[in-house]
C-alpha cells in the first residue's frame, strides 16, 4: 500500500453496519480507519480486515474527534471517504424522555456528524473526497417513542445538505442514506417481536435490509459512479417509506 492508496474512515465500525462498510472499502482496496467508543470491540474488528486500524473515539468529544483525524493523517497520509455511521438509540415515550437522554442521542447522532465532518475537511478538500451519513427512516416518517432519535435523524438529513452546500466548491460531495429496518445488534436490543412484525407489514419487499444492503449503498455513494449526486437522501428501507396503507390486506388476498 501507498499514500495514494484510497482511505476511508467509518465511525461506529465495531459492528452491525458499520463493521460490514468497513469491510467493504477494503475489498475494494480501500485502507480503513475504524472507529468506535468500544475500544476492545473495535479493535478486534480491525483484526479480521487488513490495511485497517482501530481507534476508540468518542465522536461527541470535539478532542477525540481532533485526535482520531490526526491518527488516521499520521497513518495514511490522507482520507478520501468518511462515513458517518456511529448512533445510538433509546426509544421513549415524549413524557419519559429527559434532557440526559436527549443529549446523549443529539450529541452522538448529530454532533457527532459535525465534528467528524468539519475535522476530515481539510483532508477531503486535497482528495475531493466524499462523505456519507448514515440517517434512518425515522427522519422522514414520524412514529411513538422517537421523539430524540426520530428529531436527531431528521437533523442529519438537513445537515447533510447544507454541508453539501457549502463544500461542493472544494469537490467535495456530501449524500445520507437512510435505513429502513435492519438485522443488527442494536435493532434487536431494541425492537420486540411485535414491532418487528408491524415493520413487516409496512414493507413491500417484506423483509428488514441486511447490513450489506446499506454498505453497498454507502460505498457507492462514496465512488466516481456517484460523482454527480450530492446533498442527497437515499432510504434503502425495501419501499417503507413509499407505502401506506392496505399491505397485510393486499397479502391475505394473494394467499400471502
Amino acid at each position: 500500500m501507498t499514500q495514494t492508496t484510497q482511505v476511508a474512515i467509518v465511525t461506529g465500525a465495531a459492528r452491525g453496519i458499520g463493521l460490514a462498510t468497513a469491510q467493504l472499502f477494503q475489498s475494494h482496496g480501500y485502507r480503513v480507519a475504524l472507529v468506535d467508543r468500544d475500544e476492545s470491540e473495535v479493535v478486534k474488528a480491525a483484526a479480521g480486515i487488513e490495511n485497517s486500524i482501530a481507534i476508540a473515539c468518542d465522536i461527541s468529544s470535539p478532542a477525540d474527534v481532533s485526535h482520531m483525524i490526526e491518527t488516521v493523517m499520521n497513518s495514511f497520509g490522507r482520507i478520501d471517504a468518511l462515513v458517518n455511521n456511529a448512533g445510538v438509540a433509546e426509544f421513549k415515550p415524549l413524557e419519559e424522555t429527559d434532557f440526559d437522554c436527549w443529549r446523549k442521542i443529539m450529541s452522538t447522532n448529530l454532533d457527532g456528524v459535525f465534528l467528524c465532518t468539519q475535522a476530515a475537511i481539510p483532508a477531503l478538500k486535497v482528495s475531493r473526497g466524499a462523505v456519507v451519513n448514515i440517517g434512518s427512516i425515522s427522519a422522514v416518517r414520524a412514529s411513538t417513542l422517537r421523539v430524540a432519535y426520530g428529531t436527531s435523524k431528521a437533523a442529519v438529513v438537513h445537515l447533510t445538505k447544507q454541508l453539501a452546500v457549502e463544500l461542493g466548491d472544494y469537490g467535495i460531495r456530501v449524500n445520507c442514506v437512510s435505513p429502513g429496518p435492519v438485522k443488527t445488534q442494536l435493532a434487536a436490543a431494541v425492537h420486540s417481536p411485535e414491532i418487528i412484525t408491524a415493520y413487516y407489514n409496512g414493507i413491500p419487499l417484506n423483509r428488514s435490509a441486511t447490513v450489506d444492503d446499506i454498505a453497498e449503498t454507502v460505498y457507492f455513494l462514496c465512488s466516481e459512479k456517484a460523482g454527480y449526486v450530492t446533498g442527497q437522501m437515499i432510504a434503502v428501507d425495501g419501499g417503507f417509506d413509499a407505502a401506506g396503507v392496505g399491505l397485510p390486506a393486499l397479502r391475505a388476498k394473494r394467499g400471502q
